[in-house]
């Protein structure tokens, strides 16, 4: 079959692409940036089943790029993590359009995954999750709808938010959602749906709700995840907490964004439950406990093995997806720290230890500083460095990486550039870049920042201290790191 694959570069569609390839399917893989996509990651047998299309589902003009040939197609676009207030209203053009694309070609089947909706009043994100199923019910083309519980798997939301709860706090004073039921999901049962419904008429103009094995409250599942990492924790429930207190909470406990805590916890005060279990009567699996689930989930993580991380979805709503295009930091109107070192071992080494930089592994000085900036950050609502990275050895270009946002990453051209996703008041740029220099390879590291109006170059000058023993001691380091 020849198979529409969008949100190939999301959380789920990055796991369901590799399955849909070993399966024997065709899989076009549309996408706002093609410098997004995973490559790298596939050998070139592999690619000769994927077409990636540069297009976006909010211009339909851009879609006459599609195929009309599909046989089915999985819609996995959301606006989850976005800061945007209206990203019900973002949806609901998405699937307006892809509606419209649809009707151009002779597919058979649309496969949506949305959210558990059976209580009468819904959160704003499950009303968007649901009126986007409507839309897509308009098309002539049959829908297969899942609902689906939170989803546990390494690199999603909620596993990641869970994570930071349970590992950071001993002791928990929390909101009373957390008494509100659930039937958490592995990511593995749910790509197993994903492809078992696939071309299967008996789902064919239906919906189902998809579940694990287990129906437990959110204190839970904190508890669970504690005992299966050994941790013992205590939480108190109270009554006082409203949305927007809790979504505080959470936003600068973990690393969640606020614009996804507030999404999370309005949707909590749902029962996100499976009542129509027959779902079993059309695809028959093996359904893992939660802590299945999590024992899973951590094991990959273990090997390294983390495909996809909700971190790297874009979050700023000023901040446009096409600035993977800007492959070099501009130079006028700037400030400009730039420092070269050097380089008296392995070069390849130290070309690792860029490559390895923020995350566990940190900016090699000052780290307490960097934590100090970074919770700062929170406070004034920006992404703190509690994102991390998606993998502690890897790069690719749009990956989220603390409060950075990678531009480019080229171990070939031994170049890596970041621009700032901080709140600060101008852009900020951030390059390490390897190059030979009088029969001798040098480090080149270079930080750019663009002020906007007197407050930027106010706040240049009040860092710039800082700067001289951050980024010398920074970049000797990244030298002679072992």
């Amino acid at each position: 079959m020849k198979i529409l694959l969008t949100g190939s570069t999301g959380y789920i569609g990055r796991r369901l692409l590799p399955e849909l390839v070993e399966a024997g399917h065709e899989v076009v893989c549309p996408v706002r940036d093609k410098r997004r996509f995973d490559f790298e990651d596939f050998d070139d047998t592999f690619l000769k089943s994927v077409h990636v299309i540069e297009c976006d589902f909010l211009d339909r003009q851009s879609l006459e790029n599609l195929p009309s040939d599909i046989d089915a197609a999985y819609y996995l676009i959301h606006s989850l993590t976005s800061n945007s207030k209206e990203f019900s209203t973002l949806e609901a053009k998405t699937a307006e359009h892809f509606v419209s694309y649809l009707a151009t070609t002779k597919a058979n089947q649309i496969i949506y995954l949305g959210g558990i909706a059976n209580d009468e009043e819904l959160s704003d994100h499950l009303s968007s999750r649901q009126n986007v199923e409507v839309i897509l019910k308009e098309s002539k083309v049959p829908l297969t709808v899942l609902r689906s519980a939170i989803i546990i798997g390494s690199g999603g939301a909620s596993f990641e938010i869970i994570r930071d709860l349970v590992e950071k706090l001993p002791i928990m004073i929390a909101p009373k959602w957390l008494n509100s039921r659930c039937q958490p999901i592995g990511v593995y049962n749910v790509l197993e749906y994903l492809k078992g419904i696939l071309g299967n008429k008996k789902s064919y103009n239906r919906t189902f709700d998809i579940g694990g094995k287990d129906i437990l409250t959110y204190k839970q599942m904190l508890l669970q995840f504690g005992e299966v990492r050994g941790l013992k924790r205590y939480i108190l429930t109270v009554p006082v907490l409203t949305i927007k207190l809790s979504s505080l909470w959470l936003y600068l406990v973990t690393s969640t964004s606020y614009r996804l805590a507030r999404n999370l916890v309005d949707s909590m005060k749902n029962e996100v439950i499976v009542r129509d279990d027959s779902i079993d009567e059309v695809v028959s699996i093996d359904k893992l406990t939660y802590k299945q689930s999590l024992e899973r989930t951590f094991l990959r993580i273990n090997q390294k093995q983390v495909v996809s991380s909700w971190k790297d979805s874009f979050s700023n709503p000023d901040f446009n997806y096409t600035f993977l295009q800007q492959l070099e930091a501009p130079k006028y109107g700037c400030f400009i720290d730039s420092r070269t070192y050097p380089i008296d071992g392995n070069v390849d080494d130290v070309l690792d230890n860029i490559w390895s930089i923020g995350g566990d592994r940190g900016w090699y000085y000052g780290n307490f500083l960097w934590k100090i900036r970074g919770f700062f950050d929170k406070l004034v609502g920006g992404v703190g460095l509690r994102r991390g990275r998606r993998s502690p050895n890897e790069l690719k270009g749009g990956d989220a990486l603390d409060f950075w946002r990678v531009l480019y990453a080229n171990k070939g051209e031994r170049r890596l550039l970041l621009f700032a996703e901080m709140k600060v008041p101008g852009d900020a740029w951030l390059e390490f870049r390897i190059k030979k220099h009088e029969e001798r390879f040098c480090l080149i590291q270079t930080a750019t920042f663009r002020p906007l109006g007197l407050w930027g170059r106010l706040y240049w000058y009040i860092v710039l201290p800082f700067h001289g023993p951050i980024f010398r001691n920074m970049a000797k380091n990244l030298i002679s790191y072992k």
